[in-house]
């Protein structure tokens, strides 16, 4: 149980850092108009990437497949 206190902690505080991060780049950004977006589901460990160009689709898949091993790799050490 203490496990899964600490995992939720964790997430919470990686998600306030994300929107910190988030803030600061648009704050510190320099007005560039070539910007581009990209994301990434996991549904369960299987991910689904998305952007507006080929460059940022690829890391966004990269990443996903990274957090996929992660995902199993604590998910056989739980069991």
């Amino acid at each position: 149980m203490k496990f899964f206190q600490n995992a939720l902690k964790t997430g919470i505080i990686l998600l306030f850092i994300g929107f910190i991060l988030v803030f600061l780049g648009t704050l510190f950004s320099s007005g560039e108009s070539n910007s581009g977006f990209g994301g990434l589901i996991l549904i369960g460990p299987i991910p689904i990437a998305f952007g507006s160009s080929p460059a940022i689709t690829s890391t966004m898949l990269w990443a996903g497949v990274v957090l996929a091993f992660v995902y199993l790799f604590m998910y056989r050490r739980v069991r």
